[in-house]
């Protein structure tokens, strides 16, 4: 046999395999070439067929195949040739093409014509199917008027009774692409990517941003922005569209964490060239907590004020009251730590001037007369606010008391004491003051002040008594 009648040969058996195909029958083949409109697949020994571009692409419009790749679709005519679907169309399709479809997997075309007991009535071909409401999206809730009329693909889930009892469901259908595409878009969601996804829910703790193909991360309400936000809402709402970033991903729980103020400059950066110990800053007080109050200077830039640097008012917490939350004063900076993002500041009272709490920290050396306010008693003595940060120590031998005293009478929290410094230690901020002293001095500067009276007053007597004397023994004048 010559090359030209074997070629032939094959030619012929090949035609009558395929001539052997029917109409309805799923068959898997490899797609061999790629025309304008036509993909051309290689069915084995049936021979070669064709199916439509349009059913090979995504929603995007992009092609899910490339040559090479192996398909399974259903044989829709064997007229001029064998072509496949791999959605049959609603209106061509015939019970045994349902039930093929059915047993391959493959989805079906149908619309959506009216709303049921339970979910939707669905027009496949000659035959009505069911969608029940859970399976029509992937979105719960959704309104039935947003699907009445519609034309979707379905995959049959039940076929009983010749095709008289049909189930759909468009849900399997969307979450099979979701898992396709997922896989895809997970390899691009790594720590450091800037994605745009759009808000899916939005919780008291942040939003949850589905980032495409049903993968959803967390925008926790602290990496919202860098000032503090009390309600998410004001920062999302579901259905936006937002653009954020990847900050980590557990492989384990598949969980992802993103933020939106990374996107935004640090107005950290800003602290050193606009902030410096002994400037006043306005700042609103955000919260209160048991050991200070936090002030914002401005949005991401949070101070603390610290409870020590409040003056005593003679009630537990007493200083709290003077500041609660919203309440915009003026503070001073105390220190500033660019490491650890951390400010220090203390209030500035009411029609005090900018310089007085440095004034009043400044003054605190051995030997100056200062005024502080009590602010506890132990049995060592009591202690006295002196400026904020600033708190004195007067022992019970420098109370100027005695031992049977009632120092908490003598000296209620909250009262103005002035006391004479009697040593600072400046490396561990220790300070001793007295009260005595204060009372030493004041009797001391009392018997000066009586001596030099009692001084001026005998002069001026003995200088009278003289006058007189040199006025009898003076000769009268003629």
């Amino acid at each position: 046999m010559s090359e030209f009648e074997e070629d032939f040969a094959a030619m012929f058996e090949a035609s009558l395999k395929a001539k052997r195909v029917e109409q309805g029958q799923t068959i898997e083949g490899t797609v061999v070439g790629l025309g304008h409109d036509v993909a051309f697949v290689n069915v084995g020994g049936k021979g070669e067929a064709m199916i439509d571009l349009a059913e090979l692409r995504n929603d995007e419009g992009a092609l899910e195949v490339a040559v090479g790749d192996r398909i399974q679709a259903v044989v829709v005519s064997t007229e001029g040739g064998i072509t496949l679907s791999r959605r049959l169309a609603r209106g061509a399709v015939t019970d045994a093409q349902l039930e093929n479809a059915f047993q391959a997997g493959l989805p079906v075309e149908g619309k959506v014509e009216r709303e049921v007991k339970g979910g939707y009535e669905i027009r496949v071909g000659r035959q009505r199917g069911f969608c029940p409401f859970s399976q029509i999206d992937t979105v719960r809730g959704t309104e039935p008027s947003q699907h009445i009329g519609r034309v979707y693909a379905f995959r049959i889930t039940e076929f009983k009774e010749g095709g008289r009892n049909i189930i759909l469901s468009r849900r399997a259908l969307l979450e099979e692409e979701q898992r396709e595409k997922a896989a895809e878009i997970r390899q691009s969601i790594v720590p450091g990517a800037i994605i745009t996804g759009r808000v899916a829910s939005v919780r008291d703790f942040g939003a949850f941003v589905d980032l495409g193909a049903g993968i959803q991360g967390l925008l926790h309400i602290s990496e919202m922005g860098w000032s503090r936000i009390s309600d998410a809402t004001q920062v999302a709402k579901p259905g936006d569209e937002i653009t954020v970033k990847v900050l980590r991903v557990d492989d384990a729980t598949q969980k992802i964490a993103l933020g939106l103020k990374q996107l935004m400059a640090d107005p950290w950066s800003t602290v050193a060239s606009t902030y410096e110990a002994g400037q006043v800053h306005t700042g609103r007080v955000t919260r209160v907590s048991d050991f200070g109050a936090f002030v914002e200077l401005e949005p991401g830039v949070e101070a603390l004020a610290h409870a020590s640097t409040f003056a005593p008012t003679g009630h537990s917490k007493g200083w709290a009251r003077s500041v609660p939350p919203g309440t915009i004063a003026s503070f001073e900076i105390l220190d500033i730590d660019l490491e650890k993002k951390r400010i220090g500041v203390a209030l500035v009272e009411s029609g005090a001037g900018r310089e007085s709490t440095r004034s009043a920290q400044g003054a605190i050396v051995p030997g100056a007369r200062v005024t502080g306010k009590v602010d506890r008693h132990e049995k060592f003595g009591v202690f006295v606010f002196l400026a904020p940060g600033r708190t004195g120590l007067m022992p019970l031998a420098e109370t100027g008391l005695t031992r049977e005293s009632d120092i908490a009478k003598a000296f209620p929290l909250g009262s103005d004491v002035e006391v004479i410094v009697q040593e600072v230690d400046a490396d561990s901020r220790r300070i001793r003051v007295s009260r005595k002293a204060v009372v030493d001095a004041e009797e001391a500067n009392e018997m000066r002040e009586y001596h030099a009276r009692e001084d001026a007053g005998s002069s001026q007597s003995f200088g009278s008594l003289a006058d007189k004397l040199r006025g009898a023994l003076k000769p009268p004048q003629r």
